[in-house]
């Protein structure tokens, strides 16, 4: 019996909190009843709600991004453009303007928190002010915006800690997709703060969300940077769908007969190409592979396993599938300054692995390691195969399938543009500069999270305490202040 968890309860305590008539022991570990019984002034999640909603939407079509986005149709936000606590416009859906008028509870509001309720039960979000206001919020997440008794930044910070966690596991459906109910999201118990923590927990997420914002903006330049030496920025390419071929300068030359492929504008983008130093990737880097162990080899403990849905070009999201340690001991693992690079699926996502990663890659997620660093840096390589340059290329390669497949023979022949080792130098400077203001802004929404589950466990004395000895390295990169 030893390590086996048992509470006794009277049936009258089992009916506490309990309006689904719960008995399963999941639902009564001591994590949950002692947190009732030594955390005072709890407030169910519903009495801070100002308004509340999840929208069920039916036969609604997702619309092709090019057409969605030349004739302004909204935005249908899925969970998985949620990046708590921020929201990726990386890989956006659209749907037709007449869900914008059918479903008017679905458009978001700046300021709302975004749960997800149903699938992973894991992502929460506040809209950013600046978000598009032509948006509509998927049905697996719920929308709410706080009343006055608390801060927006300090709920949403209680939700994705420990204790905000376990509590919307406790309540959620265990179906085939998990789901939490808009009565049971509202059962949620959140402790009281202070005023004088929840306006710290305030500053730092004015913080948070400016050294995100300087990120994406540094990042952007150093794409611009690019685009300007390849004569591409502001370029507007041709429309025409129509091209001619001769036989030796088409099939037999690429092998290829579909018309997709030779659309004039991707002519016009390897012409701008040309016109600089170039090479093909696969005399740049070297390129490894991974396993596709299949479904039957995952579980829930073991090492890392990522997917093409745990990949994006500002980084790794932890993934819930693992695969057993022993079994897959001696597969590639990341290393550092190798580029992951997708090539199934979301084609051409590519992302610069800064350090060694304990975690095995899908088949889907190729290996590249540059060959020569004093030719071609990898920071430059990799913002160049995430930009239009090599996404076109993919488009081309890739197009005209349900599932897009992107063959290692054709990304070894894609043609990377070698610019001037400055201004490769430049661009890498500005790439890093990004991606170490991503970093601090991670790390402070940990302090953030560990202060408030500090003030939880102990008092807020020592969550200020905490907040002040961990915040004072942010901003170390000039762009924006510690907390005083």
């Amino acid at each position: 019996m030893e390590g086996l968890e048992i509470s006794v309860l009277q049936l009258t305590d089992v009916l506490i909190d309990n309006d689904n008539r719960r008995i399963d022991s999941e639902y009564f570990k001591k994590q949950f009843l002692s947190f009732f019984d030594s955390v005072p002034n709890l407030r169910p999640l519903g009495s801070l709600v100002k308004d509340g909603y999840r929208v069920v939407y039916e036969n609604t079509k997702i619309v092709d991004s090019i057409e969605a986005i030349e004739r302004k149709y909204p935005i249908f936000l899925q969970a998985t453009d949620i990046k708590t606590p921020f929201i990726s416009t990386e890989n956006l859906f659209y749907v037709d303007n007449t869900e914008w008028e059918r479903y008017p509870k679905g458009r978001i509001v700046p300021g709302e928190i975004l749960i997800e309720v149903k699938g992973k039960i894991e992502k929460v979000a506040i809209v950013p002010d600046d978000f598009p206001k032509k948006t509509l919020v998927t049905g697996s997440l719920f929308k709410l915006t706080v009343n006055k008794k608390i801060s927006k930044n300090v709920l949403l910070t209680y939700l994705i800690s420990k204790f905000g966690v376990s509590f919307k596991d406790r309540y959620k459906t265990n179906l085939l997709i998990s789901f939490v109910s808009k009565p049971d999201l509202y059962r949620i118990p959140v402790p009281t703060f202070s005023q004088e923590l929840e306006n710290i927990i305030d500053g730092l997420f004015k913080i948070i969300t400016e050294a995100q914002k300087i990120s994406k903006s540094v990042y952007k330049n150093a794409e611009n940077i690019l685009l300007e030496k390849l004569g591409l920025y502001n370029l507007t390419f041709s429309n025409e769908n129509f091209n001619k071929k001769s036989l030796s300068d088409s099939f037999l030359k690429s092998g290829r007969l579909d018309a997709e492929y030779y659309q004039p504008q991707y002519e016009e983008l390897l012409s701008h190409i040309n016109s600089v130093s170039n090479d093909k990737l696969g005399y740049l880097v070297t390129v490894k592979k991974s396993i596709e162990p299949g479904s039957g080899a995952y579980q829930e403990e073991g090492v890392p396993f990522i997917r093409v849905s745990n990949l994006s070009k500002y980084g790794l999201t932890d993934p819930e599938i693992h695969l057993d340690r022993t079994e897959f001991s001696n597969i590639i693992k990341p290393t550092k300054d190798s580029i992951l690079l997708s090539k199934d699926g979301t084609v051409g996502i590519a992302y610069k692995v800064e350090k060694d990663i304990d975690a095995i890659t899908s088949g889907a997620i190729l290996h590249l390691k540059v060959k020569n660093k004093e030719k071609i840096l990898p920071d430059y390589l990799t913002l160049v195969l995430n930009s239009i340059v090599v996404k076109m290329q993919a488009e081309r390669d890739a197009g005209g399938s349900i599932i897009q497949h992107w063959k290692p023979s054709e990304i070894a022949q894609v043609v990377i543009p070698i610019l001037d080792f400055e201004i490769q130098q430049e661009i890498s400077d500005l790439v890093q500069e990004s991606f170490k203001l991503k970093n601090e802004s991670e790390q402070l929404l940990q302090v953030a999270k560990q202060a408030v589950e500090i003030a939880i466990e102990q008092n807020e004395d020592k969550a200020m305490e905490f907040i002040n000895q961990n915040s004072k390295d942010a901003g170390k990169s000039g762009k924006h202040k510690p907390l005083d």
